[in-house]
């Protein structure tokens, strides 16, 4: 009873690694919808400027401001941003079918709102690890069989004997009878037989102490990573946002004013929009690399509840 007991956890660590993937992929999904909205939004944006600037452009040609070459650079700029903006639409229409596939239910679209990109992960201790992170919950739960069928196989290796107790009333002609009886199995080839089926269980109890603790280093190590990389990534966007942004738009404003002063052109102030819109594009992709590592790193631990209710059933 034990032993079978055991073999259920087994199965349910396999249900639970498959709850922890459809979390983790859901939330990849999700990220990328978001993250997809946002860029599409920004190469639209850059479209829509591309356009305004050829439009200027050629008002500026006919008026003798600027040459041919001009309309030309203004043109492959358009054509450019307008292949970046087709190229996002179908990611991110490919985006959202991921998205539906992972949670059974369509996805036009997903709010707005940036996650925070904080995880308890780093801080739980081996103990919650191995109750709620699959890859540790398998393992620990490996040791517990290994060791069930080890002990199964100990105790069959000792004679199981039994007592029998009968009483047949029989006919007028014979008196009732009594009858007692023990059985004592005599084990038979016993090293060939019951110590090699313990010895064998012992080593796959070894194995599986051994696949543990291969398991707890690698999953230590991913954590560190993966935590790592997450705080490296939140870094870069918050000093990009505090240094190359405001830069960005300082050059655009300086463009302008010298082409309003005569001193600039026009396709100065073309190429300082153009870099202020890339890199928007740079930190967006760059949060999103942060959010997909905090998904992966968050995501991936199935919730006390989930547990909880995967042993009652």
């Amino acid at each position: 009873s034990e032993r079978a007991q055991r073999a259920v956890e087994m199965e349910e660590s396999t249900y639970l690694e498959t709850i922890a993937k459809v979390r983790e992929e859901a939330a990849k999904a999700w990220v990328n919808v978001l993250y997809g909205q946002r860029t599409l939004a920004l190469v639209s944006a850059m479209e829509k400027e591309a356009a305004e600037d050829l439009n200027a452009m050629n008002a500026a040609h006919r008026g003798a401001k600027a040459n041919a070459s001009d309309v030309m650079q203004a043109q492959l700029t358009l054509s450019q941003a307008q292949d970046a903006t087709r190229k996002n639409t179908q990611d991110l229409k490919n985006a959202r079918l991921a998205l539906s596939r992972w949670t059974g239910m369509p996805a036009a679209t997903v709010a707005d709102e940036t996650p925070k990109l904080n995880s308890h992960v780093p801080g739980l201790p081996i103990e919650e690890l191995e109750k709620y992170h699959p890859m540790l919950l398998t393992a620990r739960r490996a040791i517990n069989l290994a060791d069930a069928d080890s002990t199964v196989a100990t105790r069959e290796s000792n004679p199981d004997w039994s007592v029998e107790a009968s009483y047949s009333q029989r006919g007028s002609q014979y008196s009732n009878m009594v009858s007692f009886g023990i059985s004592i199995p005599l084990a038979v080839n016993r090293a060939q037989k019951q110590n090699r089926d313990i010895a064998e269980k012992s080593a796959l109890g070894t194995k599986a102490r051994m696949q543990y603790e291969e398991a707890l280093r690698e999953l230590q190590t991913e954590i560190e990573n993966q935590s790592s990389t997450l705080e490296s990534l939140k870094s870069r966007v918050t000093q990009l946002n505090a240094q190359l942004l405001p830069a960005a738009s300082q050059q655009v404003e300086l463009a302008t004013v010298a082409y309003r002063s005569g001193s600039g052109s026009l396709s100065a102030v073309f190429n300082a929009k153009k870099m202020l819109l890339e890199r928007r594009l740079q930190i967006a992709e760059l949060e999103r690399e942060a959010a997909l590592t905090w998904a992966a790193l968050e995501y991936h631990v199935v919730p006390h509840d989930m547990v909880s209710a995967g042993e009652m059933k």
